[in-house]
């Protein structure tokens, strides 16, 4: 990634690692900027979270294990179709029935009240790390 020209690369730069990290999305990285700005500890970005005996849970946009707590950044755009809405409700439904608490954002909610969001999370973290940690493995994004 320092290969290549740095005049007005910023950007450029700016991009690549948040792909490096894992971001797919502009709403998700306007996540990650506001988890920086809530001064929480860093998640792992978009992993692929197991069970004990290896059954895949889904990928949130965002996952402390510490505290069992994922964000969803679930927009119209990639959540709309009947399947799609389906294949989110149940992802839901697993990750609450293994006692993971999600929270879920619109990009407009990050955009429009990023003081709710991040409130939101900070909460939840506290919560979380209050409990006994969950049998829950996480491998990083696949690349």
């Amino acid at each position: 990634m320092n290969a290549g020209p740095v005049r007005d690369s910023a950007l450029l730069r700016s991009v690549l690692s948040e792909v490096g990290a894992g971001v797919r999305s502009a709403p998700e990285a306007d996540l990650r900027e506001l988890i920086k700005r809530a001064g929480l500890p860093w998640p792992m970005f978009n992993p692929r979270l197991y069970l004990p005996d290896g059954t895949l849970l889904g990928s949130p946009d965002a996952w402390w294990a510490e505290a069992g707590v994922a964000v969803e950044v679930d927009s119209k755009r990639w959540h709309l179709s009947p399947d799609d809405w389906e294949r989110t409700m149940d992802r839901h439904v697993r990750f609450g029935a293994h006692a993971i608490v999600t929270l879920h954002f619109t990009p407009h909610k990050l955009r429009a009240d990023p003081a709710f969001v991040i409130a939101a999370m900070r909460k939840s973290y506290q919560a979380g790390i209050a409990r006994p940690r969950l049998p829950i493995t996480a491998l990083p994004a696949a690349a």
